[in-house]
């Protein structure tokens, strides 16, 4: 997964289609920092725009605490620790199946912009 690549921690997605009707996953993963959950966002957002998606609505991107990127079909969370204990999420989608997601194929992700030093 995108967040994989910045070590994103404690990944879970849960299978929603069933029992929310108005997505099909739900993603949660945590970032340890402000400037962690702020890098996470953006790799899923780079990722995902190289491959050809947009997402018309992401919230909470300035302040670094929950990230709600919203890609209709997938809704992402990326929240530190201490935000995630308190909403509980987790909880809230605990009926739901989870999705291995370290077995789903994806697509060959977009190289980071190399970086030359100038001379």
């Amino acid at each position: 997964m995108f967040s994989d690549r910045k070590k994103g921690v404690d990944i879970k997605v849960f299978d929603v289609a069933e029992q929310i009707k108005v997505t099909d996953y739900v993603v949660l993963v945590s970032g340890l920092s402000r400037p962690h959950v702020k890098a996470l966002y953006e790799e899923i957002h780079v990722q995902l725009k190289a491959q050809g998606e947009t997402h018309p609505r992401a919230e909470g991107g300035d302040l670094g605490w929950w990230v709600l990127m919203d890609y209709v079909d997938v809704v992402v969370h990326i929240q530190q620790p201490e935000a995630r204990e308190y909403y509980e999420l987790d909880q809230l989608y605990a009926h739901c199946p989870l999705v291995d997601w370290t077995r789903v194929p994806l697509p060959e992700l977009a190289e980071p912009p190399s970086r030359r030093i100038a001379e």
